[in-house]
């Protein structure tokens, strides 16, 4: 009885090798499916019910079934962690579980549908879904750095280039920098998503559907926004895959990238930030480490996620239409990188909210020699060319080191030797300030509060229309 109920097999005579049954049973990725399968399941039979392809008592008989088994299956992985079915993949658990609730009319739901269909709508039902939570937690990490920079707008601290001290910034500036790159990450997602929101269910496994039915109306049903405009692409493309890779693989560089940062304002050398206990470990041999050990594996996943994004491209490259098995690899990649990337955006989000700030600390990282553009702008209000007040400025440099005082500390006689129209002493030392060295940036996008308020405004106001 068994055997009437495989979902192929019928011409085999043998049963395939323990070997080949290890490579190629999937249950143990695509049971996470399950309740997407029961769901397009549901959805086939009534669009089959609908075209007159199924009677009213098989069609109440499936959905009662197909209700049963999810409770079933929801049960076994509450008790037991996994399936244990003998079945190859979810497709076959819930179909041969569903005819010991349905009887006979299990036997009809497979009718016009093939595996392959099945399996790329699970898939994109589950995508969708995963996608809309990763997108909401990504606003929530935005809304935290946006808060923090909201609290934190007077702080200023140096900005880095080549990692070396360049000019002061507001520490909002900064956090803001890395707030731009994670919103658009969202606008990706969200352009991507309406990709995947095509319905491939009703193409059958290559050439399309015998039975007349509405595909349509079964896309609306199962809630995607289109269908699939051809079968063979429809049972083959994993573009949207490949897309979501390697959208995650650029969302988890960027968070990699702010991990870095982070990393190294937190060390000692620094010593600008420190992060909760929550978010950090020590050292089983030397009791004062304090290390940030959850950045760190953010950091690392980066690599991870772009060696996954490869290897599937790897897989795809060569294949001929339109579906062959090497595509059952998708959904082991498409899972890990999902549940990876979802844990780095909750520690990165975690991390921040919850770090302190030193903002004495940050301050004192300090010193004049930041402010030599400042001095060279100041030349260019009086006239001076750029490159000439560049070259002028560097002059004082070098004069200062050879005097061993910084920029602030030489006398204004040593600035007038150097050239007249550095102006007079008063006007020279209103430069050294910090304050005053970030409130000329007033341009768009600059480190001014005024600036950096209009980034908080446009920020708070995009959170507040996507979260609507």
């Amino acid at each position: 009885m068994a055997d009437r109920y495989q979902l192929w097999g019928g011409c085999f005579e043998e049963e395939p090798s323990a070997v080949l049954k290890r490579l190629n049973d999937s249950l143990g990725v695509d049971s996470r499916l399950y309740r997407e399968d029961v769901f397009g399941s549901k959805a086939w039979a009534r669009e089959l019910f609908r075209s007159g392809h199924l009677s009213q008592n098989d069609h109440d008989a499936l959905q009662s079934g197909l209700d049963k088994v999810v409770q079933e299956i929801e049960q076994d992985l509450s008790l037991k962690g996994s399936l244990k079915d003998p079945e190859e993949d979810i497709h076959s658990v819930v179909e041969r579980r569903l005819h010991t609730h349905a009887g006979e009319a299990a036997l009809r739901l497979h009718t016009a549908r093939s595996r392959n269909d099945q399996s790329a709508t699970d898939t994109r039902l589950w995508m969708l879904a995963s996608t809309h939570r990763l997108r909401n937690t990504l606003i929530e990490l935005i809304t935290v750095l946006v808060k923090r920079a909201e609290m934190e707008i007077d702080i200023i601290a140096p900005g880095y280039t080549h990692l070396q001290r360049a000019q002061p910034v507001r520490w909002s500036h900064f956090l803001l920098s890395h707030t731009w790159s994670l919103k658009d990450d969202v606008m990706r997602l969200e352009e991507q998503m309406k990709r995947i929101s095509r319905c491939p269910l009703g193409s059958g496994a290559i050439a399309g559907c015998a039975l007349a039915i509405d595909r349509n109306r079964l896309a609306r049903d199962l809630g995607f926004e289109d269908v699939t405009p051809n079968s063979m692409f429809a049972v083959s493309s994993r573009d949207h895959i490949v897309e979501f890779l390697n959208w995650a693989t650029l969302c988890s560089l960027h968070l990699s990238r702010l991990a870095e940062d982070l990393i190294i304002y937190s060390s000692q050398e620094f010593g600008f930030i420190r992060f909760s206990d929550q978010f950090s470990t020590g050292s089983s041999l030397m009791p004062q480490k304090r290390n940030p050990d959850g950045l760190e594996l953010v950091r690392g996943a980066a690599g991870l996620m772009l060696g996954t994004s490869v290897a599937f491209n790897c897989v795809l490259k060569g294949l001929p239409s339109t579906y062959n098995k090497d595509l059952q690899s998708d959904k082991e990649l498409l899972f890990a990188s999902y549940d990876k990337l979802l844990d780095c955006l909750k520690v990165v989000t975690g991390s921040v909210k919850t770090m302190e700030v030193n903002r004495e600390k940050a301050q004192s990282a300090l010193e004049p020699g930041m402010l030599a553009t400042d001095i060279a702008h100041a030349l260019v209000r009086r006239g001076v060319p750029f490159r000439r007040a560049h070259h002028l400025v560097g002059a004082v440099l070098r004069r200062a080191t050879a005097l061993g005082v910084d920029l602030q500390h030489m006398s204004h006689a040593e600035y007038l030797a150097i050239c007249p129209d550095f102006g007079s002493e008063e006007e020279l030392r209103a430069i050294f300030s910090w304050e005053a060295s970030v409130e000329q940036y007033t341009s768009v996008g600059g480190t001014s509060m005024s600036s950096v308020r209009v980034q908080l405004q446009e920020l708070n106001t995009w959170i507040n229309q996507t979260q609507k």
